[in-house]
């Protein structure tokens, strides 16, 4: 079901979260959240993206607090730390904040640095973690063929658990695929799949080994679940930089999927420098539990958005809620 827009504006409030390391070129991360039968939810969309795209994050939000949650297979899940793109300096002081995650994403390509940056910073992370430590990297499609093949090249020798969405295709991505074969360096998809017409497209295409699956863009824990069946391929649960409350979809999501070989990307709260409850989903041991989160009244008061951005997102689930339900 779809609630009428007024059900959705009684409980809504719109938060702007500072972060702790600037991540994805931004400072802070601002969310619509708002209370269904079933609990606290979010609509969260980066600003970049357009009306259409955003419906899905609408679908999610909806479905997540207004219908129950299929059966759980789990009730606590393994998640990885996440390395912005900062100075190898800063490295430690990141990771840090994640506690003791056995698995590091680290974000590469980032414009206006270097292959060599890269590779520093992944030197850094192995470092810290050991030689038992599972690293993996996302270039978010930053790269052509030819600079993804040099890349992965130069980090193969620091033992990748996979690279995230090296190229930006699906053609650039099965063609990446068979040149590293040989090395042993699996890849993944990220936004070939959840800001793709045809999320199956890759899985068909046999341009990834496993993908990289996000509740609120496809559409929430079902929509997103039955991409997971159909692509018959193993799944990463992410998060968007959400709140806990968006991680908390997550986790739900992450806790149905009958196979789950990989740690997910869940851990992000911990990239906030604040969050919306007294009881953030930060990983304790690597993990998360599975549970629902319901916003502190203070906080939703101290990180209230201000009166020109609270009516853009108001604007803005009034166009998408529009658009959705027709």
């Amino acid at each position: 079901m779809i609630p009428q827009l007024s059900d959705l504006f009684a409980t809504a409030r719109v938060v702007s979260l500072p972060l702790a390391t600037r991540f994805r070129g931004i400072d802070s991360r601002e969310a619509l959240l708002f209370r269904g039968p079933e609990g606290w939810s979010e609509f969260s969309p980066f600003a970049e993206y357009d009306d259409t795209e955003a419906t899905a994050w609408l679908a999610a939000g909806i479905d997540f607090a207004w219908n129950p949650t299929p059966p759980l297979l789990r009730s606590s899940i393994p998640v990885n730390a996440t390395l912005p793109a900062v100075a190898v300096a800063e490295v430690a002081a990141v990771l840090a904040r994640f506690g003791s995650c056995r698995t590091v994403k680290v974000k590469v390509a980032e414009p206006g640095q270097s292959l060599a940056d890269d590779v520093a910073r992944v030197e850094e992370v192995r470092r810290i973690l050991g030689p038992e430590g599972r690293i993996r990297v996302d270039a978010n499609g930053a790269w052509n063929v030819d600079e993804a093949e040099h890349a992965i090249h130069a980090l193969a020798s620091l033992d990748l658990e996979y690279v995230e969405q090296p190229c930006a295709t699906v053609p650039e991505l099965a063609e990446i695929r068979e040149r590293v074969k040989y090395m042993g360096v699996p890849i993944a998809a990220d936004e070939s799949v959840r800001r793709a017409v045809d999320p199956l497209a890759v899985a068909r295409a046999g341009a990834a080994d496993l993908l990289v699956i996000k509740a609120q863009p496809l559409g929430g824990i079902v929509s997103a679940g039955r991409i997971v069946a159909e692509a018959g391929l193993p799944a990463v649960i992410s998060s968007a930089l959400d709140t806990s409350i968006g991680i908390s979809m997550g986790l739900h999501l992450a806790a149905t999927i009958p196979r789950l070989d990989y740690d997910c990307g869940l851990g992000t709260a911990a990239l906030l420098a604040a969050d919306v409850t007294d009881e953030p989903l930060l990983p304790v041991d690597g993990e998360l539990p599975v549970r629902r989160v319901t916003p502190s009244p203070a906080l939703l008061e101290l990180h209230a958005a201000s009166a020109e951005r609270t009516s853009w997102w108001y604007a803005r689930l009034i166009r998408v809620w529009d658009e959705l339900t027709a």
